[in-house]
């Protein structure tokens, strides 16, 4: 069914989004279905997020991941930061190689690493990984890491559902990364070696339970297999973000990875807008159908203040977000020809739930940090 759709203009207004504000205002967007569906471009005199006080648990949130403890060697001991039925969110910190192989039989896995390297090792054979790789592993994969440099990753789980890629539309299949450079396992030498006849367990997660199913030898033992489910590494420079030099392009445009109910989106250095009138920030949004968490990655982030690498931001539907005063007051001055920052936004169509875990290494202040 077509949405009700009748374009109209109020007063004093731009006539394009996010480009040609009134003097002295503020532009706010409400949007339905995210930033796919219809919305209306507001302008207002004072920035939308110049609250005075903010009672009631409808806040946003920074979460600093620095201070997690290490994690056993389980990605499943991982800290549960955020989750609703359709996603979990952890964080996983490795300083030793896994013991033991692990199957996620409740959805696909995104492995983002954030720090170190090492080597996958899966049914389907041997993958290296490094600083800011994605890891996507279908359901039902038994996979372990090998670490040569400690590891702290972000792991994303679509519960009861798949990853797939983004729909491109007009600017083709090419487009933002060409699948092209999607890296998939080897039967290799170094898969070879680590075959045989040593007693493995495998910890499997079905549910959120773990069952323990031990084998006298490894059961990553394949020889050859064909098909397309597989699982695939991309990293974050082989990215080639859309921009506009006239136009501040939506979130939704970095999509890099799409669920059922979820998007995963990344952020990376692109050229700043150049059009005198174009915003070149964030404009402020109150998209209230989703839920948007940012973990910053690496870089100078804009559009925050005191947020640094490591650290996540959870912005809930139902409440303004937009840049920082900073960013705002530094709008229009020249600040170089690129952006400087790499980040995961991760926008949910459910609301997300905050673990214990996240609450103790939470940045209290962050709601008054727009003052």
């Amino acid at each position: 069914m077509p949405w009700i759709s009748i374009p109209k203009v109020e007063g004093n207004a731009s006539r394009q989004a996010h480009v040609g504000l009134p003097d002295g205002t503020y532009e706010r967007e409400l949007g339905k279905e995210g930033f796919y569906g219809p919305s209306t471009q507001m302008h207002h005199r004072h920035p939308p997020t110049s609250w005075k006080t903010v009672e009631g648990p409808l806040r946003p949130h920074a979460f600093d991941t620095r201070k997690l403890a290490s994690s056993e060697a389980c990605p499943w001991q991982g800290a549960l930061l955020f989750s609703n039925p359709h996603i979990r969110i952890r964080f996983l910190k490795l300083e030793t190689m896994m013991n033991h192989l692990v199957r996620n039989a409740d959805g696909d896995e995104l492995i983002f690493i954030h720090r170190g390297a090492g080597d996958l090792y899966c049914d389907y054979g041997h993958l290296g990984f490094s600083e800011g790789d994605y890891l996507m592993l279908p359901r039902g994969t038994m996979w372990r890491l090998e670490v040569r440099e400690p590891v702290a990753a972000l792991l994303i789980e679509a519960t009861g559902d798949s990853f797939r890629l983004p729909e491109k539309g007009l600017v083709g299949q090419q487009a933002i990364f060409d699948p092209a450079v999607l890296e998939t396992p080897k039967i290799d030498e170094a898969f070879a070696a680590q075959q045989g006849d040593t007693e493995s367990r495998v910890v499997v997660k079905r549910r959120n339970c773990l069952t323990t199913l031990t084998y006298p030898f490894n059961p990553l033992d394949a020889v050859g297999w064909h098909g397309t489910l597989i699982p695939v590494r991309l990293n974050w420079r082989d990215i080639r973000p859309l921009m506009s030099h006239r136009y501040h392009v939506p979130p939704s445009a970095h999509t890099t990875f799409a669920a059922g109910r979820f998007v995963v989106c990344t952020f990376v250095p692109r050229p700043f807008e150049s059009d005198p009138n174009a915003l070149n920030v964030p404009f402020f949004h109150s998209n209230d159908d989703y839920d948007e968490l940012i973990f910053y990655h690496a870089g100078q982030f804009f559009s925050r203040d005191h947020i640094y690498p490591g650290m996540i931001t959870l912005h809930p539907g139902g409440i303004t977000h937009g840049p920082h005063p900073k960013a705002l007051q530094n709008a229009e001055k020249k600040r170089g020809t690129m952006t400087d920052e790499v980040a995961v936004m991760v926008d949910t169509r459910d609301a997300l739930d905050i673990s214990p875990e996240a609450q103790a290494v939470e940045w209290a202040g962050y709601v008054d940090s727009w003052k």
